[in-house]
């Protein structure tokens, strides 16, 4: 996993407004906020640097399940990306200050749910995972058994 200051070389020092290394994916498919579903998400904002890791990933898996399935599945539940914060809990930097990270369906996967619980756990995901993987990102469901929501990126 890449450690804070490794992010800071590469991806600079986060901002609040992120204005300077933020840029607009539009999504290839609409996504849902996760805690108001009638609120349709068409793009996000994420570090310039991975926004083309981001898009393949989407595009991947509409590809793999088709818009109907990742519907049905919650891969279209949006829980964030770009939010500039210290970590849940500890005084690190989120990766999510960077734009770096993505939350998917937090209400069925969250912060301390175990493969026993989380729904992105079954192996109907295996294939999402392996996406999120294929394209330079880490799932922390996978590497640490808890925040199964979570995928940054790897390096």
């Amino acid at each position: 996993m890449i450690t804070t200051s490794e992010l800071f070389r590469k991806y600079g020092t986060p901002t609040e407004s992120g204005s300077a290394y933020l840029t607009k994916l539009i999504l290839p498919y609409p996504m849902v906020l996760s805690w108001d579903r009638g609120t349709k998400i068409t793009s996000m904002r994420c570090h310039k640097l991975v926004s083309e890791n981001f898009k393949n990933v989407f595009d991947d898996l509409l590809k793999e399940y088709g818009l109907m399935r990742v519907q049905q599945l919650g891969i279209d539940l949006y829980g964030g990306c770009f939010a500039y914060r210290k970590m849940r809990g500890g005084s690190d930097w989120s990766r999510h200050s960077w734009g770096v990270a993505i939350d998917l369906d937090p209400e069925r996967n969250q912060l301390k749910e175990s493969k026993v619980t989380a729904r992105f756990a079954r192996p109907e995901y295996k294939p999402m995972i392996d996406i999120f993987y294929k394209h330079g990102f880490l799932s922390l469901g996978v590497e640490k058994d808890y925040d199964w929501m979570h995928f940054e990126i790897g390096s």
